[in-house]
């Protein structure tokens, strides 16, 4: 698996946008890119990206949620290469497949699966890809989280469910990958609000939907 950001370098205000491929460019492999953004800039970087001889550019965009600066450039990517788009949002235009928590989606050439994750937004999910221990966790805020807050049990669930797992890199929304430190992290968000009440209001991470 190939994983490139294409907004690594933009000049606007957008999410990360991961290009996944596979390491080969076979034809089994999924060309998928993980968030569009809204730099439209990333076309030419795609047009200009080996994505495989006789392949589509771009066969799948799978969205971690509908926040502007993660999905504003849904419909030029549909125009310019026709990929089918996953998403959990039901009221978000362009999608054509919505996830479900617990499925599996291919990926480049890895499996993954989608785990809900209300915490963010309420249309919020992750990939996870067992096989190479990393993650995509859009805007979820997950590691080293303090027990000053107010958290929903879900969000409680979802940290034990991660606790649980093998993750070793986490490619997040907005900044560079994690790949130090983040099974420590997670253990100590789960030990810090383990004891927090449960309440309506979640105060896990800066909403970038203002």
């Amino acid at each position: 698996m190939k994983i490139v950001n294409l907004t690594l370098n933009s000049t606007v205000y957008t999410s990360n946008v991961y290009l996944i491929t596979g390491t080969s460019n076979d034809l089994e492999s999924v060309n998928t890119l993980v968030d569009v953004g809204r730099d439209p800039a990333i076309v030419d970087k795609i047009y200009n990206s080996s994505t495989g001889v006789g392949k589509k550019r771009i066969e799948q965009v799978v969205l971690t949620h509908s926040h502007y600066d993660h999905s504003s450039l849904l419909s030029r990517i549909r125009q310019d290469f026709n990929p089918v788009v996953r998403a959990w949002a039901k009221s978000l235009g362009g999608v054509d497949r919505y996830l479900h928590d617990g499925e599996h989606i291919k990926i480049g050439d890895r499996l993954f699966e989608v785990i809900y994750s209300p915490c963010h937004s309420n249309d919020s999910v992750m990939f996870y890809c067992e096989e190479d221990r990393l993650m995509f966790t859009g805007d979820n805020e997950l590691l080293n989280l303090s027990g000053n807050g107010t958290y929903i049990p879900e969000f409680i669930q979802l940290l034990q469910k991660l606790d649980m797992l093998e993750i070793d890199t986490i490619f997040p929304g907005h900044g560079k990958p994690i790949v130090k430190g983040v099974r420590d992290g997670i253990r100590r968000s789960v030990k810090n609000i383990g004891g927090v009440k449960y309440g309506s209001i979640l105060k896990t991470s800066k909403s970038y939907n203002d």
